[in-house]
């Protein structure tokens, strides 16, 4: 009788762990920009581009390039590559500190935010954003995964079950 109530408790456990464990949370990280973090611009950049670890998609209005005085840089259509997103910019404002803040959608589907500072020690220029011929990416089945909150879900319903196996274990024992 302790025999089978010993394979019924690992078991449960072990089965727990298989539905509790899911896929690596860890999301995309940012690993270059151009411009780079902390860089020193004699002239603005004519486009901002990012590179993350892993593919991902883009949101509306991905990118916004802001100085300290507050003057905000006109942001042309963002494509995206892989893990590679490319922004043609028009800088404005004066020689200053500024800021490019981004967003994008990893593969689990959740929403990744950063900041990358810069500074331009000369006058921005107002060159008009290159032209982008190609449109949206098309979210793929390899670019969007199953967002956070299913796993949630899984990993509750998982948790319940070891809990009513557990009780019911102990239950027999009385």
């Amino acid at each position: 009788m302790i025999p089978r109530r010993a394979s019924g408790a690992v078991f449960a456990a072990l089965v727990g762990l298989v539905v509790l464990a899911g896929p690596a949370s860890a999301h995309t990280e940012l690993e270059s920009s151009s411009p780079a973090e902390g860089a020193s611009l004699a002239t603005a950049p004519a486009q901002v581009q990012l590179t993350f670890g892993e593919p991902v998609t883009l949101p509306p209005d991905p990118v916004k390039v802001t100085g300290r005085d507050g003057t905000a840089w006109q942001i042309g259509a963002a494509t995206v590559d892989g893990g590679v997103v490319t922004v043609p910019v028009t800088p404005s404002g004066t020689a200053q500190a500024y800021t490019l803040t981004w967003q994008v959608v990893a593969k689990d589907g959740d929403n990744v935010t950063g900041t990358v500072h810069f500074t331009l020690t000369g006058a921005a220029s107002a060159a008009p954003p290159a032209a982008s011929g190609s449109a949206a990416p098309t979210p793929t089945l390899d670019s969007v995964g199953i967002p956070a909150w299913i796993w949630a879900l899984v990993a509750i319903a998982g948790l319940l079950a070891v809990i009513v196996v557990g009780v019911r274990q102990l239950r027999g024992r009385r």
